[in-house]
Formats: structure tokens, C-alpha cells, sequence
């Protein structure tokens, strides 16, 4: 078994530049990505798709080709098409690769694995021809593909980027059905003042609107009663805006309403969490270098809280600087020296971040669903389900396991954990905080025997 200075589970923007940091320093490092290539969502396939689609894709998404070369540097070894599915003491890490299991050590730990788009349950979500916004850009970054007829559908900057993206591919959507309301805008100005210190991010959305007003992409805002209509696929979107019912035929639903961090790592590693009020889900707890309070465990990048492909970038390099300072390839005043403009390069990308959070809230309706609504998709479990679990005694999502298998399947509470959270705080009139969410257990992925039986022993492989 193989053993490094340092560990990094994912190859987004904070992974990468905290292996580059880390290298630079002297550590011998390797980062774990299920992925290909690297790069992450933000970056998927930046070193293939920026040329041909990079016109259509846009500037912040081809400036991330330098950090995907980064990884080739002496000292990183990058393990792709790696999914981890445990990590264990002595940060003893499990992964199957090319249809074998295999293992490495490392000294300290990184997870730097991203967030995940945060599930819109409504009437019809199920159906076939409705997927997450983040896997319609998927589509167009890693193969080319747009859909045609679509609407989209929920509030966030991200929206107006693929409709920007989708306008420009030559196929704009028919709509965007968006979720956010006056009232929240209003809100939102409470921040104005600290997002000026993150103008350039106010700046790009300004000039995305710009993009999709010229287009002519009929925007409706403030909707509700939002649903799906279908029988074998999705047909038409209904809603309510202004006072009056809508309905848009099409081929394809976008949903979106932000992303959230991606915790099932850190949890497995015991890491504590607790619920961000501003961004409606739970973040680990951390000191300013990404550093848990489990010794050796660090959180970079937007599964530390929500900031956006920059700001976990710097994440990671100060993250990088923080284990080649502990484990003694750097002193502290060197460390300190570098990471000041880190520091403060933080502060202004995450300036505006407070502003977004209260302009572009996630849907209401989707947070808490109506009873007859599917939440847990794995198991089809629905918010009716969840709610009557409740009613004879369930306090907490690792009760709702036993109740009704929810959390139980292929994605392990993934798209469901915070839904499942939220109908059990509100029914049973605790915080989520106090409801809590579930327990993670190995393996953190699904694994075959036959992966298992391919594992080299523990004491054979690569020497140390």
C-alpha cells in the first residue's frame, strides 16, 4: 500500500489547487477523483470542451485549463476514475478503480468534493425529461449536448448561466419559470453594501440577464404551484405567477434552486456539522485554514459552504499551506506570508455570497412538499410518508431508515437527507440542528465482491 504526505478526494478547483500548493511545498501528494478527468463540475472536461465550446461555455469555465495542468506536476499523482468508498483510521483510504479495488495511507486527509444540486421535489419530478440543471450543463461541457424545448425551472445564478449558455449554443430555453420574489429581493438589499466588495460577480449576472433579455427568454417570476405534467415523460410545466395560472408544453424541465455541500465524506469521518440558516443545509465546522476538528481531516471548496468555483480554489491552496506547515516542510511565518492575500482574496469573493443567499432562496413548495410528492426516489418514499413517521414517534432521519427505508438506497440519503431533515424539524418542531441527519457508514459508494476479491492484500502492492 502506497502512502503520502497528503490525500485529496476530489479534483474540483479546491482539490486541484491544493495539490498544486501541497506539491510545491514538498509533500508527495495523490487526489482521488471519480471523474476521468479532472476538473470537477465547474471545469468538467475544460481541457476537451474549451475549444470547440468554449465561446458557448464562457471565460470562467476555460479558465480553469491551468489547474487540470497543474496536476500533471512532479510530486501529485492523480487517481482517475477513483471512487472512494472508505476512508478509515489511520487514513487508510478504499477505492475502486478500473473494476479492482485497491488502498492507500496517507498522513492528513483533504475532501474537497463539492456540493450537489439541492433536490427540487415537486408534482411530476420523477418523470423522464426532467433532470437537474447541473446535469443538463453536464450534457453540453462533456458531450456536446443541449437540449431543445426545455424549461427552466427554480431560482440561483446558475440558471441564468445555462440559459446564457443555452442562447449562445443556439438553442435557448423556452422559458425560465423562476421562484425568487420581490420580497426576497428586498431582503437581499439588507447586503447590498457587503456584495459591492464582490462587484464582479454582481457584474457577470447583470450581464447574463443581458444575454437572456436580448434572446427574448420569457422570464416569470415569483411562481408557485409549480408541477409537472406527463404521463410517460414530461409535457408541460404549470404554475402560478402574478395572480394566474400558466402552463408551458415542452420536451425537457431544468430543475434548480441552488447547491449544497456534500457532507457524506465528512460525516463518515465523524466530522461535526452544523445547519447554515442562510444557505438551508448543514456545513461542517472549520477554522479558517479548512481544518476539522478531527486532527488530520481537512474541508475544502464548496463542501465546506457554498462559494463558487474562486473561492474554493483559494480554499485550497490555504488548505495546501495548512498540512506543509503541520507536517513540517514549512514554517509558520512563511505560511502566514503567502497566506495573507489568500485570505483576503476570500473575503472579496465571498463579499457577495450573502446578497445571492437572500435574493435567490430555494423554492418553498420544494422544501416542504406535499404528502403525495416522492423525496427519497431510491426507495419511493414520499413527504406524506416522512410526515406520518413523525406522527408515531420518529425524531430524526436515522429513525426514518427503520420507518420507511428512507436514505437506504443506491444514493444513500444524498438528494434526500435534507428534504428528510426539513419534514421532520417542521413536524416535529425542533431545529435541524436538534433533528440531525443521517449517519454515514462505509462503504461511502456502492461496492461489488468482485471488487473486493481483485483488492491486492494489504502487505503486497506498491512499495512504501
Amino acid at each position: 500500500m502506497t502512502r503520502y504526505d497528503l490525500a485529496i478526494i476530489g479534483a474540483g478547483p479546491a482539490g486541484m489547487a491544493a495539490a498544486a500548493t501541497a506539491a510545491e511545498a514538498g509533500l508527495s501528494v495523490c487526489v482521488l477523483d471519480e471523474q476521468p478527468r479532472a476538473g470537477g463540475q465547474i471545469y468538467r472536461e475544460v481541457e476537451r470542451a474549451a475549444g470547440p465550446r468554449g465561446d458557448i461555455l464562457g471565460k470562467d469555465y476555460t479558465e480553469g485549463a491551468p489547474l487540470v495542468a497543474g496536476l500533471r506536476a512532479a510530486g501529485i499523482t492523480h487517481l482517475a476514475g477513483a471512487v472512494v468508498w472508505a476512508i478509515e483510521d489511520g487514513f487508510r483510504i478504499s477505492y475502486t478503480q478500473g473494476g479492482a479495488a485497491a488502498q492507500i495511507g496517507a498522513r492528513r486527509v483533504l475532501l474537497a468534493t463539492g456540493a450537489l444540486e439541492r433536490p427540487m421535489p415537486l408534482p411530476g419530478w420523477t418523470l423522464p425529461g426532467v433532470m437537474t440543471a447541473g446535469a443538463g450543463q453536464i450534457l453540453l461541457k462533456q458531450s456536446g449536448v443541449l437540449a431543445r424545448r426545455a424549461v427552466l425551472v427554480g431560482s440561483g445564478p446558475l440558471l441564468y448561466l445555462i440559459a446564457a449558455q443555452m442562447v449562445r449554443a443556439g438553442t435557448p430555453p423556452l422559458a425560465m419559470v423562476e421562484t425568487q420574489t420581490r420580497a426576497d429581493l428586498l431582503h437581499a438589499m439588507s447586503h447590498l453594501v457587503g456584495a459591492l466588495r464582490g462587484w464582479r460577480y454582481l457584474l457577470k449576472g447583470l450581464g447574463l440577464l443581458a444575454v437572456i433579455v436580448r434572446a427574448g427568454v420569457p422570464r416569470y417570476t415569483g411562481a408557485t404551484e409549480i408541477g409537472i405534467e406527463g404521463d410517460d415523460r414530461a409535457e408541460a410545466v404549470t404554475f402560478e405567477s402574478r395572480g394566474r395560472a400558466r402552463r408551458i408544453a415542452c420536451d425537457t424541465v431544468f430543475l434548480h434552486h441552488g447547491v449544497v455541500p456534500n457532507t457524506q465524506a465528512a460525516r463518515a469521518l465523524n466530522v461535526r456539522h452544523v445547519w447554515n440558516a442562510a444557505q438551508h443545509c448543514f456545513v461542517p465546522v472549520l477554522d479558517a485554514w479548512g481544518q476539522s476538528e478531527v486532527a488530520g481531516v481537512l474541508v475544502a471548496g464548496d463542501g465546506a459552504g457554498i462559494g463558487g468555483a474562486k473561492a474554493a480554489e483559494i480554499a485550497g491552496r490555504l488548505a495546501g499551506l495548512r498540512v506543509a506547515e503541520d507536517l513540517g516542510r514549512m514554517d509558520r511565518t512563511t505560511r502566514d506570508r503567502h497566506a495573507a492575500r489568500l485570505h483576503a482574496a476570500r473575503a472579496r469573493e465571498l463579499a457577495a455570497r450573502p446578497f445571492l443567499d437572500a435574493a435567490y432562496p430555494p423554492f418553498a413548495g420544494a422544501l416542504s412538499p406535499a404528502d403525495d410528492t416522492v423525496i427519497c426516489r431510491c426507495e419511493e418514499v414520499t413527504a406524506g410518508d416522512i410526515r406520518g413517521h413523525a406522527r408515531i414517534g420518529c425524531l430524526g432521519p436515522n429513525q426514518a431508515k427503520a420507518f420507511g427505508r428512507a436514505g437506504m438506497g443506491p444514493c444513500q440519503g444524498r438528494y434526500c437527507g435534507l428534504t428528510v431533515t426539513a419534514l421532520l424539524a417542521a413536524a416535529n418542531g425542533q431545529t435541524p440542528d436538534a433533528t440531525g441527519y443521517y449517519r454515514i457508514r462505509p462503504p461511502l459508494k456502492p461496492v461489488t465482491l468482485g471488487e473486493l476479491a481483485a483488492m491486492e492484500p494489504a502487505d503486497r502492492g506498491a512499495a512504501e
